[in-house]
C-alpha cells in the first residue's frame, strides 16, 4: 500500500512550542511516519518570510529558501538603516530558513508561500500565509498516487477533499492535535484519528 503523508505546519504548529508545550524532533517524526503508516512521501505546507525578496508566483510553487537565504544575509551583512529590531527579527527569520534546508536534508518535500501583511480594520497588521488551497491543490494532484493519506491538521476547511479521497476508495487518516482539530473531521476520521498530543515521548526532541 503505498501512503503518502501531508503536513499542514500553520494548523498543526501554531504557535510553536509555546502552543505544543513541547519540541518536535522532525527527523523522528517522518521516521515515525514511515514506520508507523510506511509513508513514502511527506508534504510540508507552510509559510516563510522573505523581507521584499522578488518572489516569482507564476514561475515558482515553492518558495527559493537558498535565494532567500543568501537575500537575508545581504540585509545582515548590509546592516545599513536596520534598526536593532530590525536586525533580530531577520535573525530569526534567517534561522527559520535554516530550520526549512535541515526538513529539506531530512526529506520531507517542501512546499513554502511568502507570509503576506494584512491591514486589520483597527489599524493593525496581520501577518498570513494560508497554505490550505495549496495542500488541497496537492492532495488532488498526488491522488491517483497514493492508496493511503496521512493528514496531519485538524483544519476543517480539508474536509470537502478528504471526503471526496475517501469516496474514491483512498484510506484517510487524520493525526490531529486533539483540542486544534474540527469537530467534523473528527467525526469524518473516527477510528481513524490519532491525537498528536500522545506521541510526545515518540517524537519530542531531546534536551542539550
Amino acid at each position: 500500500m503505498i501512503t503518502y503523508a501531508f503536513i499542514d505546519a500553520s494548523n498543526l504548529f501554531y504557535g510553536g512550542e509555546k502552543s505544543l508545550g513541547w519540541k518536535i524532533d522532525y527527523s523522528k517524526l517522518l521516521q515515525y511516519l514511515k514506520n508507523k503508516y510506511g509513508v513514502s512521501e511527506a508534504f510540508y505546507f507552510g509559510g516563510v518570510e522573505i523581507h521584499d525578496y522578488e518572489y516569482k508566483y507564476l514561475a515558482n510553487e515553492t518558495v527559493p529558501i537558498d535565494e532567500v537565504e543568501e537575500h537575508l544575509a545581504n540585509l545582515l551583512r548590509q546592516e545599513k538603516g536596520l534598526s536593532e529590531g530590525q536586525t533580530l527579527l531577520i535573525n530569526r527569520h534567517l534561522a527559520r530558513i535554516r530550520f526549512y534546508k535541515k526538513l529539506d536534508s531530512f526529506g520531507y518535500k517542501l512546499f513554502l508561500k511568502p507570509v503576506k501583511l494584512y491591514e486589520q480594520e483597527d489599524g493593525s497588521t496581520k501577518r498570513k500565509a494560508n497554505a490550505d488551497v495549496d495542500m488541497t491543490f496537492h492532495l488532488m494532484k498526488e491522488k491517483d498516487n497514493f492508496d493511503r493519506v496521512v493528514v496531519l491538521s485538524g483544519d476543517g476547511d480539508f474536509l470537502p477533499v478528504l471526503k471526496y479521497l475517501k469516496e474514491n476508495s483512498k484510506e484517510v487518516t487524520i493525526l490531529g492535535r486533539g483540542p486544534r482539530t474540527a469537530k467534523e473531521i473528527r467525526q469524518f476520521a473516527g477510528s481513524s484519528f490519532r491525537d498528536f498530543e500522545y506521541l510526545r515521548e515518540i517524537l519530542k526532541m531531546k534536551e542539550k
